[in-house]
């Protein structure tokens, strides 16, 4: 048809020819233009902003003081939430999180907090907007100020406050602390006009002598037009069954997490807990700690299963806030319908185009021998290397070193394996000490919490005696495949490198009898620790 076309404009006057062509363009464009129509394309993401604040202390938190001066104290930190939540605006955030403890502080008594206090009333109970009707309640301005920061820069807000409540009448006595009142660790949650929405009580405490633990765990949601659904928790909430495993059990993919963390490496590090989190739990975790060198708290970070957005300070750095903005994909499974989202991965601070994680095929260079399944120290074949015990985070790990260039290492706890391939690059040029633990047990300092535990990591000398001391950096870069059989569904794998800079795991497999495996190479910098962080939520009481 095109040659016929073509044929007979040979025949037609130079009028002719250009009113042809215009007819055949215009024809054309419309055909095109029905053919390809489509319903415009769902943008389903959203920006969020999480703050890492350098907050103003009380000097004397166990002193206390009257409302007034609780208030002017509280305002100070309010002053930079309200730079910051202008600040996020402008770059298009849609929620905004701050930290744990970013208003008040630490390390207050229980009568000491009491000028900190307000009576935060359930949203689930009353609609109110307290930038709007600042008259309802009393002793509310902190509630205000904050209403009216989530109204004026149009977002949603996430802040962390000190909550007062009274022992309702129908409460057995016996659970009331002596004063007549609980007093709670709180999270607020303001919709874009103001008006409150959601309200969460800290339900695992963490040598918080101020606060009360809530008579029940809370499960605590909030929906938003922009991304659906999102969950509440905060800080050591993250380490435990409630409230953070029964949301993930009921479907909620995307969770606020204000913290006060004090990192702990070499498993526990914020930024490295708060990445492994998301991968492991296959979530969206919006991560805001607070900034304190005196106190060992920095790392906050915007995290999807497939990217990181993150800050973590280095020692040396000016002690300030850092606020962090991103793009990220909705992962609420009732707002996305079957709908494939695109992610965009940012590692450090640099966007990459992203592409789907190792589907398990390797190029014959990096391929690793499938490693025999890990299942009891007498079915597995060990390297001629001892083992040895060293304490890592408190808790009794069985070690044994990595004493070749490459090579194959497996080492147990009991009946727990775990099972170590290596190659390290470039050979010969590191005398640093690397070692592959294992630990299932029962974890008893600062909190009780059952684990199974994989981990390489670099030791702090070169004497056994340093494995599993903190570590911060490291020069030997290494090709790996780590891999354990865990009693437990929920494990949390993390990769740190020199500095304290996060690696995505080049690929991960979980398998129907347990076992998790994590494969990387190509790693940008030295290793500092990977790891496998089981959580044995169902021990945890006996």
């Amino acid at each position: 048809m095109v040659y016929q076309v073509r044929l007979d404009k040979c025949a037609m006057s130079v009028v002719e020819e250009t009113m042809f062509l215009l007819l055949v363009v215009f024809v054309s464009f419309s055909l095109t233009s029905a053919v390809g129509q489509t319903e415009p394309a769902v943008d389903y993401s959203y920006v969020a902003a999480v703050y890492e604040h350098n907050l103003v202390l009380n000097p004397e938190p166990r002193v206390p003081l009257s409302r007034p001066a609780a208030l002017q104290h509280m305002q100070k930190n309010l002053d930079v939430y309200e730079e910051q939540a202008a600040l996020a605006a402008q770059q298009g955030a849609q929620i905004l999180v701050f930290p744990e403890d970013g208003l008040h502080g630490f390390n207050f008594s229980r009568s000491s907090i009491s000028g900190y206090l307000e009576t935060i009333p359930d949203p689930q109970q009353e609609s109110w907007n307290p930038c709007t009707e600042p008259g309802k309640y009393n002793n509310t301005e902190v509630l205000q100020r904050l209403s009216c920061m989530a109204r004026r820069y149009n977002l949603y807000l996430v802040a962390n406050m000190a909550d007062l409540q009274p022992c309702p009448l129908k409460t057995d006595p016996s659970s009331c602390p002596s004063d007549g009142h609980w007093q709670f660790n709180t999270n607020v949650v303001f919709r874009s006009d103001g008006l409150l929405v959601a309200r969460y009580h800290k339900h695992n405490l963490y040598f918080e002598e101020a606060f009360d633990t809530p008579p029940q765990p809370e499960i605590t949601t909030f929906d938003t037009p922009f991304a659906g659904k999102f969950g509440l928790i905060i800080c050591f909430d993250i380490l435990f069954h409630e409230p953070t495993v029964t949301l993930l059990e009921k479907g909620v993919r995307q969770l606020i997490f204000p913290t006060a963390w004090m990192n702990q490496l070499p498993l526990l590090d914020a930024i490295q807990f708060q990445r492994a989190f998301s991968i492991g739990a296959n979530v969206t975790l919006l991560a805001a700690n607070i900034r304190s060198d005196r106190l060992i708290m920095t790392g906050s970070g915007i995290y999807t299963p497939s990217s990181a957005t993150y800050h973590h300070a280095q020692k040396g750095d000016p002690e300030k806030g850092r606020l962090l903005v991103a793009r990220v994909p909705v992962l609420d499974p009732l707002l996305m319908g079957q709908s494939v989202v695109t992610e965009e991965r940012v590692v450090r601070g640099e966007s990459t185009s992203s592409t789907a994680t190792d589907s398990g095929h390797c190029h014959k260079e990096n391929c690793f021998d499938p490693p025999p399944p890990p299942e009891t120290a007498s079915s597995v074949l060990f390297s001629s290397s001892t083992t040895f015990t060293s304490s890592m985070m408190y808790d009794p790990f069985i070690f044994i070193l990595l004493n070749e260039t490459e090579g194959k290492v497996n080492v147990c706890d009991g009946t727990f394996c775990c099972h170590l391939q290596y190659r390290r690059l470039p050979p010969g040029d590191s005398k640093e000490l690397y070692a592959l633990g294992a630990f299932a047990g029962t974890h008893t300092v600062n909190g009780r919490y059952a684990l199974q535990v994989c981990a390489l990591v670099r030791c702090a000398g070169l004497d056994v005696s340093s494995c599993g001391q903190e570590v911060e950096e490291a020069e030997s870069k290494m090709d790996f495949l780590l891999e354990g059989r865990f009693g437990t569904r929920y494990v949390y794998p993390s990769l740190l490198v020199n500095k304290l800079v996060l690696e995505q795991p080049e690929h991960l497999e979980t398998a129907a009898d347990g076992r998790v495996t994590m494969k990387h190479s190509n790693m940008t910098d030295g290793l500092v620790t990977a790891c496998l962080y089981g959580r044995m939520y169902h021990l945890d009481n006996e």
